[in-house]
């Protein structure tokens, strides 16, 4: 069996280059942006001071790497060469649960990871993950560009890591389906649905009456195409470049969970770099989150006219009817317990009233 996944990302990119009929990497990317992704610079690891390693676990056109490429680009550029960064995609240096722990120790210095994965060690960060907290990107930024955001970057520098720039987009996550169609929150009842093992995810869907079924991002196409599960849930951009669209049929726009990346960096190594490469270094990556939130928000858009070419058929739902199905269980009152009121209340000063 190959070896697992663990994020709520899960690697959801990571399939995409055997299956014939795909949506092509090239369409993509026109969708997203029309910046190339740029070439790393030939220089001998010598002429650098430091030579560090930042890895990540999305598919090499995917704009997380392309923005982080940029940055790390301009780094080489306006640090004349003294901070040298090489990109691994496609968890070309192991599984995101395997490169937490190496960024940890020092062994990887820099590394994109999901909130939910991220919880595993910061609970914390997991409170972006609350079903339905955010209406739009409106409300997102505004809690991660705001004192939501503070708050978690606070208790990411209690652990041996830290946030170095401001947090990424994974985007908005959607429910297929290969046979019912789910339009309502009754129509998840018994509804058998892969989910990544993510605590928040599983006890979101139980809530709602649906069948929560953890299942590795590598088993996924295979569980849904056997039946193992009538549907599974990510953004758009995951649907498309893991080419679900094949074994489902259905995609009905919930939104039921935002989720983020964090770039996290070893806290001994950030701190070996000079002040003024530290300063260069947030700085370029903060100017590459902002570019690939943009990225992501067009791909999302984008993507539904391309994915239906593809005959996946598109739901619009009302968010409100699932947001007031949740509210009538002990979900939000559940999870507020377990973030504390600090977290909640910076979660509902930009999402507004969530119990």
């Amino acid at each position: 069996m190959q070896r697992a996944a663990t994020s709520m990302k899960d690697q959801e990119e990571n399939m995409t280059a055997s299956k014939p009929g795909s949506i092509s990497r090239r369409s993509l990317l026109m969708a997203a942006t029309t910046v190339p992704l740029c070439g790393i610079l030939t220089r001998p690891a010598s002429a650098a001071e430091f030579v560090y390693k930042f890895a990540t676990g999305q598919d090499p056109t995917h704009p997380v790497n392309i923005r982080a490429q940029e940055a790390i680009d301009r780094i080489r550029e306006a640090t004349s060469g003294r901070l040298e960064i090489r990109l691994f995609p496609a968890n070309q240096l192991g599984s995101d649960t395997e490169l937490l722990t190496q960024v940890r120790s020092g062994g990887v210095e820099f590394f994109n990871q999901s909130s939910s994965i991220l919880a595993t060690l910061v609970p914390s960060a997991g409170i972006v993950n609350t079903g339905f907290a955010f209406a739009d990107y409106d409300s997102v930024w505004k809690a991660m560009d705001g004192d939501l955001g503070t708050y978690i970057r606070a208790q990411i520098a209690k652990t041996p890591i830290m946030a170095v720039s401001k947090a990424w987009d994974n985007g908005f996550r959607q429910v297929t389906s290969s046979g019912r169609e789910v339009r309502t929150p009754d129509d998840l009842k018994n509804f058998q649905i892969r989910v990544p093992p993510a605590p928040l995810l599983t006890s979101l869907f139980k809530a709602l009456g649906a069948g929560p079924t953890p299942i590795n991002f590598n088993e996924v196409y295979s569980a849904l195409q056997t039946k193992v599960v009538d549907g599974q849930e990510n953004p758009l951009p995951i649907i498309a470049t893991a080419r679900l669209y094949e074994v489902q049929s259905t995609c009905s726009l919930t939104g039921h969970v935002w989720d983020g990346y964090w770039i996290l960096g070893n806290k001994r190594a950030f701190e070996r770099l000079p002040k003024d490469v530290q300063e260069i270094v947030t700085r370029e990556l903060d100017r590459s989150a902002v570019d690939q939130r943009a990225d992501i928000a067009k791909l999302s858009q984008s993507l539904r006219a391309d994915l239906s070419t593809k005959g996946l058929k598109f739901i619009d739902v009302d968010r409100a009817a699932f947001r007031q199905a949740l509210s009538k269980t002990s979900f939000y009152a559940d999870w507020k317990g377990k973030f504390g009121e600090e977290a909640w209340s910076h979660l509902e000063k930009a999402a507004g009233q969530l119990s």
